[in-house]
C-alpha cells in the first residue's frame, strides 16, 4: 500500500508547510462526515463528494482516512463504509420504520430512541431486532436525540408477510398491507400457488432485498379477495402475527378436561353457592370472567366478593393449553369476532362464570362498613352459583328506573359504593381519562351499518370500580405479607409518571388554548383532572383528550412495584380477567404460592414473561384499531356524498387531520385540495396559515366536510372541506390552479408534482 510519503514523492520528512496542507486536508475530511453523521460513506462516495478524479490524489484521501480511523476520529462499518464517531456505542432494541425516509430503533434498555435513516437500515425491516451503532448528538445539533445506523439484525420479527398479490404473464409482486413496509416482494411465477390477482396471501420471504433487489418470497397461504370481509379480517390477524385456529393437540388437550367439578375439589374450596352472585357484561359477551356477590351480615356490614373465572385449574404450569395461552398471552377483539386465548371450550364453556352452573373461581372477599370502608377481606379459592346474567344496559336500567326486580336495591347499593371509591380514588391522585370508542351495528355479510359512540354509564364503571379494587387489594395483600426484604415476586401491572419532556410540550399546547397544565410531578394528576373537567362539551375536548392520552407513558407489566400512576395506585395488579389475559393467570399462581406459604417466585424468568405479554398486548392492540378503521373507512366509503361536521384533529405538511363528530372516523384533508390559497405550516402553533387571506386551520376548529375518496387497502379517507364555523359552505370547494410568486424570505408548499414529492401521500 502506498503511504502519503509515496504519493507525494517525499523523500525526506514533510516541511511545515506541507504538513499544514495535510492538516487542513485532514480537517475538511472530518469537517464532511462530521456535517454528513446521518450516514456512512464508501471511499468512492467520499472521492465523489470531493470530485477527486486522479488515483493518487484518491490514494491521498484514502489514506487520511484510514489515519482519521486509527485516531478513533471515524468508524468503519462491516460493509467497510466509513461514518463520522461522535462518541459511538452500540444499542440493541427494535426498528419502528416511521416513513420511507427514516426509522427509529427502540432501546432494550429504555433509554432514548435513536433515529436511523432508512438508507443506513441496512435492510432491517419495521419490527426487526437489530443492533445500532448509534452515536450522541454533537453540540451543535439542537435536539438531543441520538442517531445511528444498523450493523446488525438479530432477528426478524417475522419471515410472513400480507398483502395483495399483482399478477402478470411473467411474474408477480406482491403489496404488503403494512404500512411500514415500504418495498415490494418479488414472486416467482412458480410459487404464487393458486392465487389470483388482488388476492390477498400471505407470503414467506425466501430471501431479504439488498441495495437494487427486491426481496423475493413464496406464496404460503391463499386468503381470499381482497375487500370481502371475511379476508381482510384474517389478513389482519396475519399482519400482526397473530393466530385464528388453535393447533390440533390444544383442542384435544381441551377436549379431554372433565365437565363435572369433582366433589373433592369442592371441599378444598370457600362455598359461596348460596351467595346473591350476578355478573355484568356486554350483551353480546360470551366469556365471562368476573361475578360479584353481595350480602347484609348480621353486624350490619355488607359483604362484597369479586369472583373471577378461575382459569389456573385448569390451565396447568408447562402444560399444551399453558404453553399456547402463553403465546398467545392475551385475546384479541375485532370489530366482527373474538380470538381468544383459550380454546372455546375452556373460553366459553369450563371457565366461563355462566348463570345457573356451579363454577369454580378465585376471590377477592371484602367487608364494608356503613362508611364504605374496608374492614375484613378474604382470598382464596371458591364456588360460586351465578344467580343471573346482566347485560350492561339491563343493570343500567335498574339503576335509572324503578322497578319490582328484586335486584333493583343491590344494583344501586352497589351503585352507590362504586361511586364512593371512584370519589375517593380521584381525590387521592387517580387521573379522569375517559377515551372515546366506537361500536358497529353489522349485516350478516359483516359489512358495517352503523358506527355509533360507546358510550360509559354508571353500570360499565361499577364493574370497573370493583374490577379496580380487587386488583389493588391482590397486589397489596402479596407486596405486604412479607415484611422484609426481597419481597414477594409478583406480576404488577405498571404506570410510570409522564416524560417531563412530553408533559412541557402537552403544557404548551394546552396553553395555546387558554389552560394551564403543571409539569409539577406532586400535581400533574390534580391539574390533568382539571383540564379534562373544563374541556368537557368543547370544541377541543376531543383533541386535548387525546393528546393527554399520548403524553402518558404506556401501562406494562413487570415485576418491578413502581406503582400505577394514572391510578395514582402504588400496587397494582391484574387479576381479574384470566379467560383473555395470560398475566392474570400468572397473578392467580403467584397468589396461591404465598397463600401457601410459598418464598419469593424466581424474578427472572417472570420478568421475560411480562415483556412478552406486554408486547403481545400491544401487538393485539394494534390490530383491534386496524379493524376499527378499515370498518371505519369501509363504512365511510358508502357515504360519499354527505356532508358531516367535523372537528380538526392534526395539522401536517400535507394536510389536516379531521374526526368526524356521528362516526368518530378520522380522514385527511390533502394541502393539494385547499384551492383558495398556498398554505404554510406553522409548527410552533400546531396550525396552518394561507399566505394570501390570512385563513387560519389549526387544532379543534369545527368544520364541515364531505368524503372525497376512500382506499380500503391503505384504510385511508380523504375529505373534501366544505365549510368551516363560518358557514361558507363551498367556498374550498373551488379546484382552480393559481400561480403564485412566493414572498421573499417565505417558504410556499409547493402544489401538482413537485408538491407531491416534497410532502409525502399519506
Amino acid at each position: 500500500m502506498c503511504t502519503l510519503q509515496d504519493n507525494l514523492n517525499w523523500n525526506t520528512m514533510p516541511s511545515p508547510k506541507e504538513l499544514k496542507f495535510l492538516s487542513g486536508l485532514k480537517a475538511e475530511i472530518l469537517e464532511f462526515f462530521e456535517l454528513n453523521d446521518y450516514r456512512s460513506y464508501s471511499l468512492n462516495q467520499l472521492h465523489k463528494a470531493f470530485a477527486i478524479r486522479d488515483r493518487k490524489t484518491k490514494e491521498i484521501y484514502s489514506d487520511l482516512v484510514a489515519k482519521l480511523i486509527a485516531e478513533n476520529r471515524l468508524i468503519k462499518n462491516e460493509e467497510g463504509n466509513v461514518r463520522f464517531d461522535n462518541e459511538s456505542f452500540q444499542v440493541t432494541g427494535r426498528v419502528d420504520h416511521v416513513n420511507a425516509r427514516f426509522a427509529f430503533v427502540i432501546p432494550e434498555d429504555g433509554g432514548k430512541d435513536i433515529w436511523v435513516a432508512s438508507a443506513d437500515l441496512n435492510n432491517a425491516k419495521d419490527g426487526d431486532k437489530v443492533i445500532v451503532q448509534a452515536r450522541r448528538p454533537s453540540e451543535k445539533r439542537k435536539n438531543d436525540r441520538p442517531e445511528g445506523e444498523v450493523v446488525q439484525i438479530l432477528e426478524r420479527r417475522s419471515v410472513e408477510l400480507v398483502g395483495v398479490i399483482q399478477v402478470t404473464p411473467h411474474y408477480s409482486f406482491l403489496i404488503p398491507d403494512s404500512k411500514k413496509i415500504y418495498e415490494d416482494v418479488y414472486l416467482p411465477k412458480f410459487e404464487i400457488k393458486d392465487a389470483k390477482h388482488l388476492d390477498k396471501v400471505i407470503v414467506e420471504v425466501t430471501r431479504w432485498g439488498t441495495d437494487g433487489k427486491k426481496a423475493e418470497g413464496r406464496v404460503i397461504k391463499v386468503l381470499g379477495k381482497a375487500g370481502e370481509n371475511d379476508t381482510e379480517m384474517h389478513s389482519i390477524l396475519a399482519e400482526y402475527g397473530l393466530p385464528y385456529d388453535f393447533p390440533e393437540e390444544v383442542e384435544k388437550a381441551a377436549a379431554s378436561i372433565l365437565v363435572q367439578i369433582p366433589a373433592t375439589e369442592i371441599k378444598k374450596r370457600k362455598d359461596m353457592r348460596n351467595v346473591l352472585t350476578f355478573t355484568i357484561d356486554p350483551i353480546d359477551a360470551k366469556d365471562f370472567d368476573d361475578a360479584i356477590s353481595y350480602q347484609k351480615l348480621k353486624n350490619g356490614n355488607t359483604e362484597i366478593g369479586v369472583h373471577i373465572a378461575d382459569v389456573s385449574h385448569y390451565v396447568k404450569p408447562g402444560s399444551v393449553l399453558d404453553i399456547e395461552a402463553y403465546k398467545r398471552a392475551t385475546s384479541v377483539y375485532l370489530v366482527d369476532r373474538v380470538v381468544p386465548m383459550l380454546p372455546e371450550k375452556l373460553s366459553n364453556g369450563l371457565c366461563s362464570l355462566r348463570p345457573n352452573e356451579d363454577k369454580l373461581t378465585f376471590s377477592a372477599v371484602f367487608e364494608l362498613d356503613a362508611n364504605d370502608t374496608i374492614v375484613k377481606e378474604w382470598f382464596g379459592r371458591t364456588v360460586i352459583h351465578s344467580d343471573r346474567r346482566f347485560a350492561y344496559e339491563q343493570a343500567q336500567e335498574l339503576i335509572e328506573n324503578d322497578s319490582d326486580d328484586s335486584y333493583v336495591p343491590v344494583i344501586r347499593d352497589l351503585n352507590r359504593i362504586a361511586k364512593s371509591f371512584r370519589k375517593n380514588r380521584f381525590e387521592h391522585g387517580s387521573v379522569n381519562f375517559e377515551t372515546a370508542e366506537v361500536r358497529f351495528e353489522l349485516d350478516e355479510d359483516g359489512k358495517p351499518i352503523g358506527v355509533y359512540p360507546r358510550i360509559r354509564k354508571d353500570a360499565h364503571k361499577l364493574i370497573e370500580e370493583f374490577m379496580l379494587l380487587a386488583n389493588k387489594r391482590v397486589a397489596e395483600f402479596v407486596y405486604n405479607k412479607k415484611k422484609d426484604e426481597p419481597r414477594n415476586t409478583m406480576v404488577y401491572r405498571i404506570h410510570e409518571a409522564p416524560d417531563p419532556e412530553k408533559l412541557q410540550v402537552f403544557s404548551s399546547f394546552a396553553k395555546k388554548f387558554g389552560y394551564q397544565v403543571t409539569t409539577d410531578p406532586q400535581h400533574v394528576s390534580k391539574s390533568f383532572n382539571a383540564l379534562m373537567e373544563n374541556i368537557e362539551g368543547k370544541g377541543e375536548e376531543h383533541v386535548l383528550q387525546s393528546l393527554a392520552v399520548r403524553t402518558m407513558s404506556k401501562a406494562r407489566y413487570s415485576t418491578d412495584p413502581v406503582g400505577h400512576f394514572g391510578l395514582a395506585f402504588p400496587f397494582y395488579s391484574h387479576f381479574t380477567s384470566p379467560i383473555r389475559r395470560y398475566p392474570d393467570v400468572m397473578t392467580h399462581r403467584l397468589l396461591q404460592h404465598y397463600l401457601d406459604g410459598g418464598t419469593p417466585a424466581e424474578r427472572a424468568p417472570l420478568e421475560i414473561q411480562c415483556k412478552h405479554s406486554s408486547d403481545r398486548e400491544k401487538l393485539a392492540s394494534d390490530a383491534e384499531r386496524a379493524s376499527i378503521k378499515y370498518k371505519q373507512v369501509e363504512y365511510m366509503s358508502l357515504h360519499e356524498p354527505q356532508i358531516f361536521d367535523g372537528i380538526i384533529t392534526g395539522v401536517t405538511e400535507f394536510g389536516i387531520f379531521v374526526e368526524i363528530g356521528e362516526t368518530s372516523c378520522e380522514g385527511l384533508v390533502r394541502m393539494v385540495d385547499l384551492n383558495d390559497d398556498f398554505y404554510d405550516l406553522d409548527k410552533n402553533n400546531y396550525r396552518i396559515v394561507g399566505k394570501s387571506n390570512g385563513r387560519v386551520f389549526t387544532f379543534g376548529d369545527k368544520v364541515q366536510v364531505k368524503v372525497r375518496d376512500t382506499n380500503l387497502a391503505k384504510r385511508t379517507i380523504d375529505l373534501e372541506l366544505v365549510g368551516m364555523r363560518s358557514g361558507l359552505v363551498g367556498k374550498f370547494a373551488n379546484n382552480r390552479s393559481r400561480k403564485r410568486e412566493a414572498p421573499r424570505g417565505g417558504r410556499v408548499i409547493p402544489k401538482g408534482k413537485e408538491r407531491g414529492r416534497r410532502t409525502g401521500r399519506r
